[in-house]
């Protein structure tokens, strides 16, 4: 016997963080208890040890080594000192990790901080670094045009193709310092 197609129901669910599909800047907007910090008008990180932040990020991508198949994010001081370093197979759940230990440790706001990526740069992850706090995305590939958008308006630094001597600053290029 056929099941009744009058009575059939078809329930969508997802794992996404809740953003994703979103149309528009405007539609994503939150407003954060924490401010982006430090002001624009402040030096922050040395260009060429933000250049190194992917090839640290790497070195400790255990999980990365065993499978070639997993993004991570890590939260750096300026410095460059690894915070934490988290993996997952979906870049927003690493990133989503790095800032829940993070809060979980009562290190938020975490307003002098770099959040390095392994992948590229979307709005989301704009959204989540200033939900946080944190003054400067770093990614080592391309962010998207809403990406840079949001960190425009959000007063976030966003770097991209960050890899080995080089990098794009996108926008407040005043947090980082030398050429």
């Amino acid at each position: 016997m056929l099941p009744d197609t009058a009575a059939a129901r078809n329930v969508y669910t997802t794992s996404s963080c809740g953003i994703c599909g979103t149309a528009s800047i405007d539609a994503v907007r939150k407003a954060s208890r924490y401010a982006v910090m430090p002001p624009v008008s402040q030096g922050m990180v040395d260009a060429t040890l933000l250049a190194q932040l992917p090839d640290t990020l790497r070195a400790g991508q255990k999980l990365f080594e065993k499978t070639g198949g997993v993004h991570a994010a890590a939260l750096f001081t300026p410095s460059g000192e690894l915070i934490y370093l988290r993996e997952d197979v979906g870049r927003h759940n690493a990133v989503d990790k790095v800032l829940g230990a993070a809060l979980r440790d009562g290190v938020l706001p975490a307003n002098n901080t770099v959040l390095q990526v392994s992948g590229r740069a979307s709005f989301e992850l704009v959204q989540k670094a200033a939900m946080a706090g944190v003054p400067l995305l770093a990614a080592v590939s391309a962010p998207s045009s809403l990406a840079v958008e949001l960190a425009k308006e959000l007063g976030v630094t966003l770097v991209g193709f960050s890899r080995g001597t080089s990098l794009n600053i996108y926008t407040h290029p005043e947090r980082v310092t030398g050429e």
